[in-house]
């Protein structure tokens, strides 16, 4: 191989990053997604504070933060709309040295494809792996215009990612977390509202304010897994919160059924062995799939592209069997910790029983009255977390 290419399977939030991070460092980097388009599957996406560092590396850190339209105060709430925990936006920033920025997933793909040279993302075109690759051959590629090789392959091929099958056929694979989510973007409503999560019994709802206006609004709910409405999703989501706190019933009257996107909730409770084999390696949910209650799924993405990147930084000098294992070294224990954390705080917020809801939320709002600060501690080691740094070229 005379050029040093690293071919990215998949083209969400992570691979596009991977891709970005790659081409930084000099690699000829190609991605490969199925869809015949990049328009995101999903609604928003919160972006927090080591997201936002990941980015400050590829110089789109910035663009991203001019984003942020959480001001002031918010909180955790009561279906009944009384507030449980309060937060700050400024408190939030100040503790973890930047803002919780939300936005549009098709802003943020937009944000990352401008950084890639033309031609670099091909849609429409499906890839398997045929052979991983070794530190002295090269990782094979089937797509439907024949094999291909590089000497790296990111894969970032989602939740069900064949790619992971294919390294670790003996993993016992994704679990399903008992719960089903509802993701829409709608215009904010007339009536102004604090940005809020609200808890239920074995029910969540939350609504977020985007920088241009929208919200984004989602839900979770206890549900037996493949469940749909016997109507539409918007039905769905009436009989579940059409009685809560303002604003819930004055967004769902606002929705469009056919714009309510519905998805069970699985995870990768059991680790991988490792994040890397040969030439190949798995990033985003692909490695490491979590509950969405720490909202930081595509902020891991974020940051295994840039580690990766950084541990693959030369490609003339690329070993595969040493880097990708520093690569795995640094994000396996990490995303470990996250996603058991993620499941641990998903099962609290679907608590059902009403004896534990009720202390549930006098837990919560004993521990608010002590201030944001005790709140916000649960995200402590996680978006407090930094990017490595290349050590300095010899004088």
């Amino acid at each position: 191989m005379e050029q040093h290419r690293a071919i990215v399977v998949g083209g969400g939030i992570g691979g596009l990053t991977a891709a970005v991070a790659l081409h930084r460092n000099g690699w000829q980097v190609t991605v490969l997604e199925r869809a015949a388009d990049l328009a995101p599957v999903g609604a928003g996406i919160g972006l927090a504070p080591n997201a936002q560092r990941a980015l400050d590396v590829l110089g789109l850190g910035d663009r991203v933060r001019e984003l942020a339209a959480w001001q002031g105060d918010g909180g955790m709430r009561a279906p009944d709309g009384r507030w449980l925990a309060r937060t700050n936006a400024g408190a939030a920033a100040a503790r973890f040295g930047g803002p919780l920025v939300l936005l549009h997933r098709a802003t943020l793909v937009e944000i990352l494809t401008s950084a890639l040279p033309d031609g670099a993302v091909r849609t429409g075109t499906a890839a398997s792996l045929a052979d991983p690759g070794d530190d002295h051959r090269p990782a094979r590629l089937t797509t439907p215009h024949g094999e291909t090789e590089a000497e790296l392959v990111v894969a970032a091929d989602g939740i069900r990612s064949a790619t992971r099958h294919a390294l670790f056929p003996a993993h016992p694979g994704l679990r399903y977390a008992g719960c089903t989510t509802w993701r829409v973007v709608i215009p904010a409503p007339a009536t102004p509202f604090a940005p809020h999560e609200t808890w239920g019994a074995g029910r969540l709802w939350g609504t977020q304010p985007l920088k241009d206006g929208r919200i984004y609004a989602y839900a979770m709910a206890t549900a037996p897994a493949g469940g749909r409405a016997p109507d539409d999703e918007k039905a769905e989501l009436l009989r579940l919160f059409g009685g809560w706190h303002h604003p819930v019933p004055e967004i769902l009257a606002a929705v469009d059924p056919a714009q309510v996107m519905r998805h069970d909730v699985h995870h990768l409770y059991d680790p991988l062995p490792a994040f890397h084999q040969g030439r190949v390696a798995l990033l985003g949910d692909a490695a490491h799939a979590m509950m969405p209650s720490l909202g930081q799924g595509g902020n891991q993405a974020i940051e295994d592209a840039v580690v990766l990147a950084h541990h693959a930084r030369s490609a003339p000098g690329f070993l595969p069997g040493r880097d990708l294992a520093a690569y795995t070294a640094d994000r396996l224990p990490r995303t470990t910790a996250i996603v058991r954390k993620a499941a641990r705080t998903g099962a609290l917020t679907m608590l059902s029983a009403r004896p534990a809801v009720a202390l549930r939320s006098t837990l919560v709002g004993a521990v608010s009255r002590f201030g944001p600060g005790l709140v916000l501690r649960g995200f402590d080691g996680i978006t407090d977390w930094h990017p490595p740094v290349a050590p300095a070229p010899p004088a």
